[in-house]
């Protein structure tokens, strides 16, 4: 079968049907590095993980970025409300911490919930305060192609009546946003719906030289410029939560359509709302649940990630804490699984061709509910429904090594089966510190293609390394 999606531009389920024959490109909102990631964003993220792995698995070349938003998200998303405060300044200001710092401290919490989730490493984890220029450069763009215009000592605006087609993802547009308008009027904008591409705020602690003053970029323009370095202007799939839709999604669109780097994302895809207790999240009522909350609570990684991805994406997920106790059951019965079939692969028994048969015709019907929108409810029935005839009569020996292979392939997908849980790890192995004294030492000594290929190796190894004026520094992304 054919990979079928759901493209939220269209409506409608779709083909996947690269722009590059067998090579897959895509793009994932990722975290916004101001506090701890909850279960609701990271329902969204096993999304995109969930995708990457179906499309390994189909064969196609992958290119796969996930951004991470250490400037400019605003505490209102509202598209034509600029005067919200930027989430990690907020949280700077709470805690007495340096924003940059807080970034980093954040960015280094999602990496490892991420390992202990089993997620697949990204091709690129770009962060937005690492590429200010290529911003800077597509806001020139829009301005110098009538989409966008200064207003002196303030910012830079996106011109959204310039742009015919805005609304064409969300339906918001501007005859339905004017008809339901209770926007101030802002005597800066030509237009109350019109939002920021640029942003000069004296009192802001994140800030840049820009050709209109010195200031920060508004967080729609961040996801825009990056997707367009790693990615091009044309490629395959974008994918976020449903929140992302609008404002931030469709400006996506507006933006880069507007500067006229391409098509932009073919495919749209959105996570549904995560519930807690059938409610929306909140601290107050102890229903705001983060990943080191759940592993605290005795969960394990691999538990928690088949809780989160056991429904269906596109239909709201409400969690609970008694439904998550009975998905680790759920899953520790195809672990209990795997393990004695382990134990009786090696003995002296030949092949089943019925067992193996049958094993093949449940691998098609699984994969076949994959293909049909990642339908990871349909796919999780007809693996349980196999592990339950191979859990009543047990195969041994060779034919125990086919179901085996029947599991890992499964698991190719889910990532609960076949791992161990993931511990947060603070320190370098001696092989990995000596990676990155060598990779100093060549630095020295200028020998940047011994530098690089270091620097390389260590990505290899789930270990990001930063250069600074006090020297190397290290994140852990797997």
């Amino acid at each position: 079968m054919t990979l079928r999606l759901w493209n939220s531009l269209d409506k409608k389920l779709v083909d996947l049907d690269p722009v590059i024959p067998g090579e897959v490109r895509m793009y994932n909102c990722g975290p916004t590095v101001y506090s701890d990631p909850h279960i609701g964003n990271f329902r969204s993220f096993l999304m995109g993980d969930l995708l990457r792995r179906v499309i390994d698995q189909r064969g196609f070349k992958t290119t796969h970025v996930v951004n991470i938003t250490d400037v400019g998200h605003l505490t209102t998303d509202d598209v034509a409300d600029a005067s919200g405060e930027d989430k990690l300044e907020k949280e700077a200001r709470e805690q007495g911490i340096d924003p940059f710092e807080i970034a980093r401290k954040y960015e280094e919490v999602f990496h490892t919930n991420a390992r202990q989730l089993n997620f697949r490493l990204a091709h690129e984890y770009p962060r937005a305060t690492d590429h200010i220029p290529e911003m800077i450069e597509m806001i020139e763009k829009l301005i110098e192609r009538g989409h966008a215009y200064e207003v002196e000592g303030v910012g830079v605006y996106f011109r959204v009546h310039s742009f015919e087609k805005y609304g064409c993802l969300s339906g918001n547009t501007l005859e339905n946003l004017e008809s339901g308008s209770r926007i101030a009027v802002d005597d800066r904008k030509e237009s109350p719906h019109d939002f920021a591409l640029w942003k000069i705020d004296e009192k802001h602690l994140m800030q840049w030289d820009s050709p209109w003053g010195r200031g920060f970029p508004g967080w729609h323009i961040e996801c825009s410029a990056m997707s367009y370095k790693y990615l091009g202007g044309t490629f395959d799939i974008h994918t976020g939560g449903e929140d992302n839709v609008f404002p931030h999604h469709e400006c996506e669109i507006a933006q880069s359509v507007g500067a006229g780097v391409g098509e932009f994302a073919r495919i749209w895809m959105h996570a549904r709302h995560l519930l807690v207790d059938g409610r929306k999240m909140a601290k107050s009522e102890g229903t705001f649940f983060t990943i080191k909350d759940l592993i605290e609570r005795g969960f394990q990684g691999y538990e928690i990630r088949y809780s989160l991805i056991s429904n269906h994406y596109r239909q709201p997920m409400n969690f609970t804490l008694e439904g998550l106790e009975g998905e680790a059951k759920a899953v520790s019965r195809l672990r209990v699984l795997r393990e004695k079939l382990e134990t009786v692969a090696d003995e002296d028994f030949g092949r089943d061709q019925e067992l193996l048969e049958s094993l093949d015709s449940t691998r098609q019907a699984f994969d076949a509910c994959i293909d049909d929108d990642l339908n990871l409810s349909g796919a999780l029935g007809v693996l349980h429904e196999r592990t339950r005839l191979l859990g009543r009569e047990l195969p041994r020996g060779v034919a125990a090594g086919d179901a085996l292979e029947f599991l890992r392939h499964c698991d190719e997908i889910l990532g609960v089966l076949f791992v161990e849980e993931v511990v947060a790890e603070d320190t370098l192995s001696g092989e990995q510190q000596s990676w990155i004294d060598q990779r100093e030492a060549a630095r020295e000594n200028r020998e940047w293609d011994l530098a690089d290929s270091l620097r390389d190796q260590l990505k290899e190894a789930g270990i990001l390394v930063e250069d600074g004026p006090d020297g190397p520094t290290w994140t852990r992304i797997r």
